[in-house]
This record gives C-alpha cells, structure tokens and sequence, in this order.
C-alpha cells in the first residue's frame, strides 16, 4: 500500500513537471512560427517546413520533449485517470506566458478561468484512483486483445484518415477544430503506447527481458507515428490560430479521448467508488468551465478596473448616473400641449399654401 501511494506521489510530481514544460513549449513554437512569418517564408500551415531551421522552435520542441518525457514516466506510476486531466496546468502556464510573450493579454474572464482549471485539477487529484490495474506487459498484452478497445482503436483511425485526406484539406485552415481533432483522436492512442511502454521500461529495470517483447517495439513504432502526426498538425493549428484558442481547445478534446481510451482500455472508473467517480467528473467539469471561460470571452475588453463601470450599466447602455432623464406626463403638461396644437396647426397651415395657388 505505501509502495502504491509512493508510486502515486511520483507520477503526481512527473505530472505538474511535465505540464510546466509543454505549457513553455507552445510559447516557444509560436515565437518561432511567428518570426518565420516577420521573414517571408512559406508558414507551416501553408505545408512548409521552414521552422526546422528556426532554433525558437527547436527549442520549444525540447521543452515539449522534456515535458512528454515526464509525462511518459508520469503514466508508468499514476493512472492516466489523473495524468491526463492534470494538463490543464500547462494550459495555465501557457496563457500566462502568452500574455508576456506574445501580447496575447488575459481579462477577467481568463484569470477567473485559469482559477477553475487549477481547482478542477485539485479537485480531480483528491479523487483520482491511486491502485494500478495493469502493471506488467504481458497484462497490457491482454488488455490490448479486448473487443472493445479493438473497436474502439478501429474507429479512431478510421475517423483520423477521414480528417486528414477528406476534410482537412477543405476545412483545416477555417475551422480550428480540425487540426485540433486530428490530434486529440490520435493522442488517445499515443497515451496507450506511453502507458505500454512505461510499464516495459519498469519492467526492463527491474530484469526483465522485456526488449525481446515484439509488444514492446510494436508500441515503439505506433508512438512514433501518432506523435509525429500529432507534432505537424498541432504546428499547423498554431500557425493559424491564437495560441489561447487552440491550447484550451486541444486540452478538452485531448483529454476526452484519453479519459475514453483509459475506461475501455485500462479499466480504472471499474475500481473507483461513487464519491470517486463524481469527484473526477465535477473536476474534469469544472476545468471544461474554465477553458471556456479562457476561449469564449478572449476578446471582451474587461479588468479589474473597469468592473465598476460595468456593474453600473443600465438597460440602454448608460451609467445610472448619466442616464438621460424622461419627465412622466402630467395633467398640466397635457395640457398645455392641447394649448400648443392650434398654434402649430395655425402656423403650419399658414405657411404651407394649396398646392398651385400663389406663394405667401
């Protein structure tokens, strides 16, 4: 039980590690991306490949190499039920690196959202089961043969190439979801490697002759695939769209998959208690209210300082104090405007003449 909770602790701590590191590496690709487009050259949302030569992007990919590195070790000691989830914290760290590196500025609306993904994630922490169901390949081995999880890889892939060949290339540089689809879809699988392979290496080190496993190289090839394809189009969605959109965006859907892959692949809600399982999803809830939070209101000029001014709005706009005042109608006011009615009837006939008669 201690050696559990140690193990607990561990993937907890490689979590945070991982989502300070990938929140840095989103800064820095964009910052890279963005002064190849100040140069002239073709933009990777445009298929051009220019930023291999830019040491700005190189070195937010090592920044989100360190961070997966981390998060592959993360998934070897804690259940993906709580890796997953605890990336919010790199959308945090993202949009306040934004807003000092790119000019990207935060409002109420995404401080207020930023709070909701850091209690959220706590939230999820408290609940998130602390025993491993799998915990040598072979077991891996067996969870991968399930019906279910076959199924459900078969559908991710088909659903992956239909994004790719079908309606990327009509839709990926409107619609921000594409490209963030793509990668959400296929980093459910990536995860199921990591996870694979992070009991492997335990295993490896603890002297087990897991490098003859053709399971272990198998999952080997499958994340070099899904992370390569993962990589181009993220770099696509961040070379079109604003870092805040598709950081918080890509984290929702990301996470989705994943929390989907690990209930049919790994089984882990099956070990948690009611009070558990209500915990996680009023956690992952209430980081999905904080992004939108960040998304939705992103370009709504609001502070602190201007609060006041908001709160003192009337219906038609005004501050309560500089609304226009409208007198009520009174028995003298009506009054004196029957009074008015002849006079202005008078004149207005007098100066208007019949139509073909002489002008007065």
């Amino acid at each position: 039980m201690e050696a559990n909770r140690l193990d607990f602790y561990i993937g907890l701590s490689l979590a945070v590690s991982s989502s300070i590191f990938i929140g840095a590496s989103f800064i820095l690709k964009k910052k890279g991306l963005l002064r190849l487009a100040s140069k002239g050259s073709m933009r990777a949302g445009q298929g051009g490949h220019a930023y291999l030569k830019e040491w700005l992007w190189w070195a937010g990919l090592i920044s989100m190499g360190a961070g997966e590195a981390a998060n592959f070790a993360a998934y070897a000691f804690a259940p993906a039920t709580l890796v997953t989830p605890l990336g919010a914290l790199s959308v945090l760290v993202s949009a306040m690196l934004s807003s000092y590196f790119l000019n990207e500025r935060l409002n109420v609306h995404g401080k207020v959202g930023c709070l909701l993904c850091v209690l959220g994630s706590t939230v999820m922490v408290i609940h998130a089961p602390q025993e491993e169901e799998v915990d040598t390949l072979s077991a891996m081995a067996d969870k991968l043969k399930d019906l279910g999880f076959i199924m459900f890889a078969v559908c991710i892939v088909g659903t992956s190439l239909v994004l790719i060949f079908a309606v990327a290339p009509r839709f990926g540089q409107k619609n921000v979801l594409v490209y963030i689809l793509i990668c959400s879809v296929i980093g459910s699988l990536s995860v199921s490697c990591v996870k694979g392979l992070g009991i492997g290496i335990k295993e490896l080190f603890g002297g087990k002759p897991v490098l003859k496993e053709p399971l272990f190289w198998a999952l080997v090839i499958c994340l070099v695939i899904c992370v390569s394809t993962q990589i181009n189009y993220l770099n696509k969605a961040l070379d079109i769209f604003n870092t805040a959109i598709v950081t918080p965006i890509y984290y929702v859907f990301f996470t989705t998959s994943v929390m989907a892959c690990s209930a049919i692949l790994l089984k882990e809600w099956l070990h948690m208690t009611t009070d558990g399982i209500v915990g996680t999803i009023s956690g992952f809830l209430t980081i999905i209210m904080g992004i939108f939070l960040l998304h939705a209101f992103k370009d709504i000029t609001f502070s602190w300082d201007s609060l006041p001014l908001y709160l003192k709005k009337g219906s038609l706009g005004f501050p309560f104090d500089q609304q226009p005042y409208v007198a009520l109608p009174s028995h003298d006011s009506q009054a004196e405007d029957r009074l008015k009615l002849p006079r202005d009837g008078g004149r207005t006939a007098h100066q208007r003449a019949p139509s073909g008669g002489p002008q007065l």
